[in-house]
């Protein structure tokens, strides 16, 4: 593209000089005022400059500009062009699949279905590491579902391989400049202090808060199977549970969310959903189309109340401690759990800045968003999962009636969720196998090369496709198999670390993961020591990857207590 356009600037004089003959030529004309435009007549008229030399000046200047404008035009069509013939050909090194149309390219060939999961699968097993996808004529993508092709890019910095906004962009009313959507300076500033907010001390104390949840809807449950087995749709339950916790842990607010409505949780789901549904329908991509329709109305309403709750919290948390000081209000924290904001209120930069009203608000967005739908998502998948393995569940549930034995209460705490080797092997399984985000997105701001001696142009976007490399015959042998001896540490020493990647790899990597994890741990063991699950018969399951894995009509498990 660069040597096109050093090219074209040569040529600039010799069309100046053309152009200048041409405007000549036409100014000689005898009957040149008939095509002159008449505005310009008109205005000279009005001047009494239509009879003078002026009169040519103008009409130079304004064919002149025309002409610049139209060349201009001419010549960024012919760079893109240019750029577009030079894109795809280095793009050719990655196999591409027979096209759906010259037009729409692959658009439409993988949709949010099952079925859609099904072509997925083909493809990782025909192409095997990687290959080019077409949205249209003019806009690929390279999907990349093996450790090979996902870990260069996982791997390089954020600057490197920023996020893509085409998706994430639709988040930024909602989530703002958060850690998930922010890059550069600003990225790395707000993960350096969110960091410690994720530290294993500050974890301890939220597996109480873990317990306490998971309790609360156990309760529900046993009510509603007091007559015997029931069916329950496990994301409904498990998605306000995860809520729940979420709210006590970020603001210390107990919103009794699991028994009664909420305005700020209907709120939440609802900017999921509509998140969602614009991205699947093209003409809503255009801001101004979206904020006119219904669903941009109800998107603004939504993000109004989610803004406005968290900026309520976080500014009275603020006031709170400007009126106790910082030395008063950390001692009265002292032997309780510090919830996001406590932290978010004292983390402090290398030059002692801290984040902005704003952008503490982005970030607890950023968080009850992230750490609800992903970890509700886990938890239902890995409940199906064991109901469709009895074996592997009731093994867990030994695991978990070995480790309380003898206890004063069934509640855990944080050294015994390292204390269950084989329920964590039968999550980590089920987040290969049922991954609650099945795919990120990068572009690429340089050239990236990968082993194989392929490289990914600068400026354009990798799909990495964790369900892919997860689902991939070349990583994972039978990987529609359920098996949690996968994860066995004899049997997966010899893997690549990025062949299994729920909570992405490198340094944009989930955050929040060892959170999401002692979450599972604590729910899934309290769940089986009480419960037992299994597969409801009457409703057939369908995967449907939106924001997270969801199923269609709901995940609905038989629900059974168990007695003492």
């Amino acid at each position: 593209m660069q040597a096109g356009l050093d090219g074209g600037a040569g040529a600039w004089p010799r069309f100046l000089v053309c152009l200048f003959i041409v405007l000549q030529a036409l100014l000689s004309l005898p009957n040149r005022g008939t095509w002159m435009l008449p505005l310009v007549d008109h205005l000279l008229e009005a001047l009494h400059l239509e009879n003078t030399p002026f009169r040519v000046y103008a009409v130079t200047a304004l064919l002149f500009l025309f002409l610049f404008f139209i060349s201009r035009t001419i010549l960024k069509v012919v760079s893109f062009i240019h750029a577009y013939r030079v894109n795809a050909q280095r793009l050719r090194c990655f196999p591409e699949p027979p096209r759906r149309s010259w037009l729409f390219g692959h658009l439409g060939m993988i949709r949010n279905t099952e079925e859609g999961l099904l072509v997925a699968d083909n493809l990782v097993k025909t192409y095997g590491h990687a290959c080019s996808w077409w949205f249209s004529p003019f806009y690929p993508i390279v999907r990349l579902f093996h450790p090979i092709c996902t870990k260069p890019v996982l791997q390089v910095s954020a600057a490197i391989a920023p996020k893509d906004e085409l998706f994430y962009g639709f988040l930024r009313p909602w989530l703002g400049d958060g850690l998930l959507l922010s890059r550069g300076e600003k990225w790395g500033k707000h993960r350096r202090l969110l960091t410690p907010a994720f530290h294993f001390d500050i974890l301890k104390g939220y597996v109480n808060i873990f317990n306490q949840s998971a309790d609360i809807m156990h309760a529900k449950w046993r009510k509603l199977a007091a007559n015997g087995p029931i069916s329950l749709d496990m994301f409904e339950h498990i998605s306000l549970m995860t809520l729940d916790s979420l709210l006590k842990c970020t603001f210390s607010y107990d919103s009794d969310c699991q028994e009664k409505p909420s305005d700020y949780i209907a709120a939440i789901y609802e900017l999921s959903s509509l998140v969602v549904e614009r991205n699947q329908f093209l003409p809503h991509h255009i801001d101004f189309i979206y904020y006119l329709s219904s669903n941009g109305r109800r998107f603004r309403r939504a993000c109004n109340i989610v803004h406005g709750f968290t900026a309520g919290v976080v500014q009275q948390r603020k006031e709170t401690l400007r009126d106790k000081g910082v030395a008063e209000w950390i001692r009265s924290k002292q032997g309780k759990t510090k919830d996001f904001i406590d932290i978010l209120l004292l983390s402090k930069d290398e030059d002692g800045s801290q984040l902005s009203d704003e952008e503490m608000r982005d970030e607890v967005d950023t968080f009850m968003f992230e750490g609800h739908d992903t970890t509700a998502s886990g938890l239902s998948w890995i409940l199906y999962n064991l109901a469709r393995h009895p074996e592997y569940q009731e093994k867990c549930r030994e695991e978990i009636r070995e480790l309380i034995r003898g206890k004063d209460t069934e509640e855990l705490n944080w050294d015994e969720l390292s204390q269950l080797p084989f329920t964590t092997m039968c999550i980590k399984e089920s987040l290969r196998l049922h991954p609650p985000v099945t795919a990120v997105s990068r572009r690429c701001t340089e050239d990236i090369k990968l082993p194989d001696g392929k490289v990914i142009p600068k400026g354009n976007i990798c799909l990495i496709s964790i369900y892919g490399t997860h689902h991939n015959p070349l990583v994972w042998p039978n990987p529609q198999v359920y098996d949690p001896y996968r994860f066995d540490p004899e049997n997966s020493k010899d893997k690549s670390p990025h062949a299994f990647i729920p909570f992405s790899a490198g340094p944009r990597n989930c955050i929040g993961q060892n959170f999401a994890m002692s979450e599972m741990k604590v729910v899934l063991a309290l769940t089986l020591l009480r419960f037992k699950v299994s597969i409801d018969e009457t409703k057939a399951v369908r995967r449907k990857p939106e924001l997270i894995l969801r199923a269609e009509n709901g995940l609905w498990l038989q629900v059974e207590e168990l007695k003492p």
